[in-house]
């Protein structure tokens, strides 16, 4: 087969990829293994092997060789993969975990993991460091300039060359140039288990970065975090290979901020540059002084700039729409602190009403609270699928698709994002489907129970198609398996009708 793709560089954009053929959706464009994976910056007490919460307090569970967090069922393992190489480091240099109070809060003694285990990767394979890693940027004159720099000076890079005794093994600029090559390119991941973590790709930071990317990545736990690149949509031959550093589904303010901060550019992407967020009003809020006027930014990339509505002239400052935008925020994020029943879900349908004459209806607020309320439809007690009245599963129909028409826009194509909504539109589509039938009825649209159910075999048909690169043993992968059985469940039904 040939190559699918190609590096370049120009001063722009330094490395970065091209198709070298015609490329459909969905088509493979590489994989690769990760250099080295760890624990996030700033993560709490975990296991140091498969990064499940542990206690961080006095007689929580440890590694038996070097006294660092490890859960009794990795402690017992006789093969440790990932924590095996520090443990040699900590056990030698007889450096302990410091106890401490809080599970929940991030522990600072973890930062200095990853950065290890990429200083560690390096030796054990110079020439894969050489030939992929040495190439890569890492902003070291920036990251100088950061806060950050000192902190990680006396908490990373003094840590290892003093206590763990690696001074002779780890220059400084060594040790910091591991800890800027995560900072600026590392992708975040997850165990089967769905735990968090990081991991240096140094492929797939070749890609491009856009708001709209058009490269979707699945990560492979049970197969040591093996990193599968897909084409979300078709990219002809010579075309821009855009992966995102970003989530997507935020607004510009918030994607801009955390560019310049961790990857230390500004994005031009045509997202960024329009204050509609090509078209969809992302960010845009409603004017309170007129009857329907969009109060967008002036400058997208500058978040001091003046916000003005369209249609009335009225003027605000970016300070004033940030300080909204984060008491909103602040308010959502509360309600994820509620029980896991039908007050929650009440609570946000009164958020969500409550914002209405605020926030444009495809605001990221909204379809942030629209992504929590089709995961409570059908699921908690009072809300169950079987128990929802057809009002509130065209509620949940209504939510789901006006998800889906902002991914659309920026997850095109093949997307997990996409097909996880999918998932949860296809349940109630079948709900009324059945309902109107058994009322002697057709859909609103004037179809019958045949055409609605075979809809709603095509869209589980879409969802399983991209959740089928999943790893099996990931909740997205053990989705794709349901899916498919789901699938030819619907489809006997589905033939045994006229």
């Amino acid at each position: 087969m040939a190559e699918t793709y190609q590096v370049l560089e120009c001063a722009e954009l330094g490395r970065y990829g091209v198709t070298s053929r015609d490329l459909k959706a969905g088509e493979w464009l590489f994989d690769e293994r990760p250099f080295a994976v760890g624990p996030k910056l700033d993560s709490p007490p975990l296991c140091l092997e498969c990064c499940c919460p542990v206690d961080g307090a006095e007689g929580g569970p440890r590694c038996p060789r070097c006294g660092w967090p490890l859960c009794e069922e990795c402690a017992e393992s006789e093969r440790l993969p990932y924590h095996g190489p520090e443990c040699e480091v900590f056990a030698a240099s007889r450096v302990r975990f410091r106890c401490v109070d809080d599970s929940t809060a991030g522990c600072v003694q973890l930062d200095c993991v990853t950065p290890l285990r990429v200083l560690l990767a390096k030796e054990a394979d110079e020439a894969r460091w050489n030939r992929e890693i040495e190439p890569m940027e890492y902003h070291d004159g920036e990251r100088r300039e950061s806060a950050n720099w000192k902190v990680d000076e006396h908490n990373i890079v003094a840590f290892l060359r003093g206590p763990c005794g690696l001074a002779e093994r780890f220059s400084v600029e060594l040790v910091q140039r591991a800890i800027g090559l995560l900072d600026v390119n590392a992708f975040e991941g997850r165990t089967s288990n769905g735990y968090s973590l990081r991991g240096l790709y140094p492929r797939l930071a070749v890609m491009a970065h856009s708001c709209v990317p058009n490269v979707v990545h699945l990560i492979h736990p049970s197969d040591g975090f093996r990193l599968e690149a897909r084409v979300a949509v078709d990219v002809p031959e010579g075309e821009k290979l855009y992966t995102t550093y970003t989530y997507t589904l935020t607004g510009t303010i918030a994607r801009q901020s955390i560019l310049k901060v961790s990857k230390f550019f500004t994005c031009h992407c045509n997202r960024c540059l329009d204050p509609t967020e090509l078209g969809t009003h992302f960010s845009t809020l409603l004017c309170s002084k007129c009857s329907g006027g969009f109060i967008t930014s002036s400058n997208p990339l500058d978040e001091n700039a003046e916000w003005k509505c369209a249609q009335c002239e009225f003027k605000t400052s970016g300070a004033a729409v940030q300080k909204a935008v984060l008491t909103m925020h602040n308010e959502i994020d509360e309600l994820a602190c509620l029980e896991y029943d039908g007050g929650r879900l009440e609570a946000y349908e009164r958020v969500y009403k409550k914002y209405r004459s605020v926030l444009h209806p495809m605001h990221f607020i909204n379809t942030s609270i629209r992504h929590s309320l089709i995961e409570l439809y059908g699921r908690i007690p009072g809300y169950e699928m079987a128990e929802l009245p057809d009002m509130l599963l065209e509620r949940k129909v209504a939510l789901c698709r006006d998800i889906l028409r902002v991914l659309d826009v920026f997850e095109p194509g093949k997307s997990r994002a996409r097909a996880m909504v999918l998932y949860e539109l296809h349940a109630p589509l079948i709900m009324l489907a059945q309902s109107a039938f058994t009322r002697g009825e057709d859909n609103r649209d004037g179809k019958s129970l045949k055409e609605q159910l075979t809809d709603a075999a095509q869209i589980l048909d879409e969802c399983g198609s991209i959740l089928e690169w999943e790893d099996p043993a990931t909740p997205e992968g053990i989705l794709a398996n349901v899916a498919k059985q789901s699938l030819v469940q619907l489809r006997q039904s589905i033939d045994t009708l006229d």
